[in-house]
């Protein structure tokens, strides 16, 4: 018997059950994935504790990579045993299971080289990468990068990209452990927010001038801080609410800081066209293929412990990526 991650109302990790599942046949469109490995991803969090409104009961994850045991009429784009990977939102929600039904089109084959393992713990973090480094702002070697949370998946994955491109990263982090692997990754230099004023030590760091572009992907706890670390003109990027949601506040404030733009993305709308998703994802898996960025997972749980790994992720005790090995 199959078995899946459910949950029946919103809360705390505890919310979470493993069940016994029925997976069944594809349908049109469809094809059966028996899972290799699932992703763990802060964003699980908000379906759960309902930052992310969602019917319930629902399934729960939105990343896993694997391989196709079935296929539905008119699938064109895989057949069965093809090595697959996938993350999206709603669309893909679902992911915390040993295997499932899926819809074919958000899957993506994996390349030679590229394991069922790593593909879950970065297709998400990967995908994000890549649309950071390469959508949001025309970068030029010699520029300067705030990177919050340099220690986790995303931040080891665009510290190393922006090593490749030339840019100067600083990174910020809550302990000298986490700060060691985010220098071994390509972080120029941390700053422990713990003890250290972040936007002063952003300033000292680039003599007076500020950032180029800020990647706070922390939230609420970190927002001011990133807007005084930036230079005239500079860019904010939030691409996360770990510590919560950015209070409402006056645009006149960012005309006061400089000039500052800032922008919201996500990944749907980076991954939304095929043609897009296809040469992104190329980027990336391009360069973890040839060895030039290293995905490091650094957690590994079995299904059964997915409250453990939430508790664990909402406690910030991870680093790199992490994953569920079915």
């Amino acid at each position: 018997m199959e078995q899946a991650i459910r949950f029946y109302k919103t809360g705390a990790p505890e919310v979470l059950t493993l069940e016994n599942a029925n997976v069944g046949e594809p349908g049109p469109g469809e094809v059966r994935l028996r899972h290799v490995a699932v992703g763990l991803n802060f964003a699980d969090t908000y379906f759960r504790n309902g930052t992310y409104p969602i019917p319930l009961p629902a399934g729960m994850g939105v990343e896993a990579a694997g391989v196709v045991e079935a296929v539905g009429e008119g699938v064109t784009n895989v057949t069965v045993g093809d090595k697959v990977t996938y993350t999206g939102f709603i669309n893909t929600l679902g992911a915390y299971s040993t295997a499932r039904i899926i819809a074919a089109a958000p899957l993506i084959k994996l390349p030679e080289g590229i394991a069922c393992e790593t593909a879950a713990a970065m297709t998400m973090r990967g995908l994000t990468s890549a649309y950071l480094m390469r959508r949001i702002y025309d970068f030029k070697a010699g520029d300067t990068l705030l990177l919050h949370a340099a220690a986790g998946g995303v931040g080891l994955i665009v510290s190393q990209w922006a090593r490749l491109l030339g840019i100067r990263v600083i990174g910020t982090v809550s302990t000298e452990e986490k700060a060691a692997i985010a220098r071994a990754h390509g972080c120029d230099e941390t700053i422990n927010y713990s003890h250290e004023d972040v936007a002063k030590r952003a300033r000292e760091l680039t003599g007076g001038v500020g950032v180029n572009v800020v990647f706070d992907s922390v939230g609420r706890s970190t927002f001011n801080a990133s807007l005084d670390s930036l230079k005239r003109r500079g860019l904010m990027v939030c691409v996360g609410t770990a510590s919560g949601t950015i209070p409402p506040f006056d645009p006149q404030l960012l005309a006061m800081k400089g000039s500052l733009y800032l922008t919201r993305p996500a990944l749907a709308d980076y991954i939304a066209d095929p043609a897009e998703k296809a040469a992104l994802a190329g980027e990336i898996f391009g360069h973890v293929a040839a060895g030039r960025i290293k995905i490091e997972i650094n957690q590994r749980y079995a299904l059964r412990d997915a409250v453990q790994a939430h508790h664990d992720l909402e406690a910030r005790k991870t680093t790199g990526s992490s994953i569920f090995v079915i």
